[in-house]
């Protein structure tokens, strides 16, 4: 049973009730992160620039809650398109590195909107 649960980002009044990240007994659960700008706007373009705008908005949700990259356990990439894995995977490699690689699983997800990729994670780091 967690200690303490702690919430990163919580949404303004009225917004879909969805914390950025929750923290638990030291685990850290990272919503969907996509490629929208700190005004909530999508940032469009290739795989690449949008894969690297929420790979920003992941490493930020992770900083605002005290976490690292080497702290991330598990990454779950949801791509629109199987064609663009490779070149996604060209930015994901700017912030992971091989020594501390998280496990991770690409899903081939349609999206609603223009969006071409959505990844979250889970974090661990001793209290």
């Amino acid at each position: 049973m967690a200690k303490k649960i702690e919430r990163f980002g919580l949404p303004a009044p009225g917004a879909t009730p969805a914390a950025k990240a929750v923290k638990a007994d030291g685990w850290l659960y990272v919503s969907g992160m996509v490629p929208k700008d700190k005004q909530g706007d999508i940032v469009y373009g290739t795989i690449k620039t949008q894969g690297r705008q929420a790979l920003d908005n992941l490493m930020d949700t992770l900083r605002l809650a005290g976490y690292e990259p080497k702290d991330v356990v598990r990454v779950t990439v949801y791509l629109d398109d199987a064609r663009d894995f490779a070149a996604f995977n060209a930015v994901y490699r700017e912030y992971f590195s091989t020594e501390d690689a998280p496990a991770r699983v690409c899903i081939l997800a349609s999206k609603p909107t223009d969006i071409k990729v959505e990844l979250d994670c889970i974090a661990w780091k001793a209290e």
